[in-house]
């Protein structure tokens, strides 16, 4: 149809449709933006305000008025909506990353070009936005991950192996809760002796400062101050400016500060706390390990039990799978299927064995 063609009803239902969805991507952004800060808050509502633009030219289709009646913006748009105001950024814009890159645009002649190459844009600028967060997330996202699903898969094979043996359900709880604790206890103790372990590295790479509270006694041109600072890192040039400058400082009475950025001061507080992290290990491990065993704490046994165990874990495997897409900005059902298929596996092969060194085989 050329653009001099009087409009069909098709049509114009089609436009309501992109204004209803401009309108919501805009408030999404602008929601955002309320809840950051500096550079990012701006971006944001730099995004809100294209949103507006491409709203603009859809109402001006239809006349320039709303029509009376507006249909509803499509589902993933009216999530978005609802997280934008209750969640952090990332979930929010790991999500708007996949739906900016599927443009309405490409196959649509009454879009502009410049249009279409905005949503192009948009996609770029929502995955540079959605990479901050996840970089800030990252650590502390794959060890909650990791411990959770940890949780999970191990003591699902462990319930599972020991039940397919045969024995009362009596020993199957006592094994699940077992395993919780030594792996709980297990992770606690792994995590509190990594991270000390890093602190009291990097507190022996600490700088004293010795050298430095000697520098009045140097020789202002014959010293080796300038090779401390080429020990930490810096440069030739560099090292030999700023020792000058500390040695002549010095001599003249006066206390410089002369520690730099190349020192490790900060790490301490990038590596963490060793306690905080025994404990985030600890909980993590065991909310993922008490769901396989469930079932048995609240007197089920049998087939039945272990057909619920499979059943809770595999809602849990699939959302920290489906968890794991919407953040990493892959498709969050084959994530899903993924890390079920992961967990089911391992808790197949030791259900297994608990079949074959079963007590009825004995």
């Amino acid at each position: 149809m050329s653009e001099s063609a009087v409009p069909t009803e098709a049509d114009r239902r089609q436009w309501a449709r992109y204004l209803v969805e401009e309108r919501a991507e805009g408030a999404v952004y602008s929601r955002l933006a309320g809840r950051r800060e500096g550079e990012e808050r701006e971006i944001l509502l730099g995004l809100a305000d294209a949103e507006r633009r491409h709203e603009q030219h859809w109402l001006t289709l239809l006349g320039g008025e709303e029509p009376a009646r507006l249909p509803k913006a499509g589902l993933r748009s009216r999530m978005l909506g609802w997280m934008a105001g209750r969640f952090g950024s990332i979930f929010v814009l790991a999500l708007a990353q996949s739906a900016e890159a599927r443009s309405p645009y490409d196959a649509e002649v009454h879009a502009t070009a410049a249009m279409r190459a905005d949503e192009k844009v948009h996609h770029e600028v929502v995955r540079g936005l959605a990479a901050r967060g996840r970089r800030r997330l990252s650590g502390s996202f794959r060890a909650a991950v990791f411990g959770a699903n940890d949780g999970l898969v191990s003591n699902l094979a462990l319930v599972l192996g020991i039940g397919a043996t045969g024995v009362g359900s009596g020993l199957v709880l006592f094994s699940g809760i077992a395993g919780l604790l030594a792996g709980a206890l297990s992770m606690g103790a792994g995590e509190f002796v990594s991270v000390r372990s890093q602190r009291e590295l990097l507190a022996s790479t600490e700088e004293s400062g010795d050298a430095d509270a000697a520098a009045g006694d140097l020789d202002i041109d014959e010293n080796e101050l300038a090779l401390v600072y080429r020990a930490r890192g810096m440069s030739e040039q560099e090292s030999l400016a700023r020792a000058t400058r500390v040695v002549a400082a010095a001599q003249a009475g006066i206390r410089r500060d002369v520690t730099g950025p190349i020192g490790v001061h900060g790490d301490h507080d990038i590596v963490g706390r060793d306690w905080t992290a025994a404990l985030s290990s600890f909980l993590l491990f065991a909310s993922g390990a008490i769901v396989p065993v469930l079932p048995w704490l609240f007197g089920m046994s049998g087939t039945g039990a272990i057909i619920l165990a499979l059943v809770l874990v595999g809602v849990a495997l699939l959302g920290t799978g489906a968890m794991v897409g919407i953040l990493s900005g892959g498709p969050p059902l084959k994530r899903a299927l993924r890390q079920l298929a992961i967990g089911f596996g391992a808790a197949a092969v030791t259900y297994a064995l608990g079949l074959v060194f079963g007590v009825g085989a004995v």
